[in-house]
């Protein structure tokens, strides 16, 4: 199982090397980015692959954000203890420090993708990271179903989140240029979306269809990548347009939180 999860980390290093050459501020890699998509499969030597964070990969990638003074955000497959795995995304600062890590919320098992199985829903709530370069947040994949967390976020001062992502095309396709750019505006923040590419062997899960995007405040897709091929995709997210946005359009102002109980509960 190592072998696999060098040989996918030694994959992204050339896009990571490109996004340090072209003055990329901040990178973010796909879901649990340093090992195939296993969750069609319920095989439970996939856990060997879990590993602490922070731990040796984000220390190996640590070295790539000193060297090109760049914030990484690192999709992992977390080992807090045994038995205890996390879907999560540890963030690096330009310097190579690390930051925290997100742990993804939501746990979907369904049609092939059978996540209970691997991962426990997180429970370090929707932190956000003040950057060398902006303040970040991160939503993985399902997550991003849930508007709740995406309101969150934005509460705790997120200035771009990014939902890395592994999805197929089918019954989720159109919610993918849908949901995020709505989380956009209601939000008034900038967006990274990214999927993976291509069709993962041995599991028959279907085609990930790519299509990474950003997005800004005002919901419009600003850049985005190719569907049949990996891609370094690069875009200048103007953080002063989040102040412009948010002057029009007075969400959070106009927010009615004494009248909300009842979505917390049960």
């Amino acid at each position: 199982m190592r072998k696999i999860v060098e040989a996918m980390i030694a994959k992204h290093v050339p896009f990571i090397r490109e996004a340090g050459r072209r003055g990329v501020q901040v990178l973010c890699l796909q879901e649990i980015f340093s090992t195939p998509y296993f969750c069609p499969s319920q095989d439970a030597s996939w856990y060997e692959t879990a590993e602490p964070v922070p731990g040796p990969t984000t220390d190996r990638l640590a070295e790539f954000a000193r060297e090109f003074q760049m914030v990484i955000v690192v999709p992992l497959y977390e080992k807090e203890a045994p038995g205890i795995l996390y879907n999560t995304a540890a963030i690096l600062d330009a310097d190579g420090t690390y930051l925290g890590k997100y742990r993804k919320t939501h746990i979907p098992h369904t049609s092939g993708f059978w996540e209970k199985f691997f991962f426990r829903p997180g429970n370090l709530g929707y932190p956000v990271f003040d950057t060398a370069y902006a303040k970040v947040g991160v939503y993985i994949c399902y997550d991003r179903h849930f508007p709740e967390g995406a309101r969150a976020l934005g509460l705790n001062g997120a200035e771009i989140v990014y939902n890395p992502s592994a999805t197929v095309k089918g019954l989720s396709g159109h919610l993918w240029e849908l949901e995020q750019p709505a989380h956009a505006v209601a939000n008034g923040y900038f967006m990274g979306c990214v999927n993976r590419v291509g069709v993962e062997l041995p599991w028959n899960l279907g085609e990930f269809y790519g299509l990474s995007y950003f997005v800004d405040p005002h919901g419009k897709i600003i850049a985005q990548a190719a569907e049949d091929r990996d891609e370094l995709l690069v875009a200048d997210l103007d953080l002063e347009l989040i102040e412009e946005v948010r002057s029009t359009w007075q969400f959070y102002r106009d927010r009615r939180p004494d009248n909300y109980n009842e979505l917390v509960s049960p």
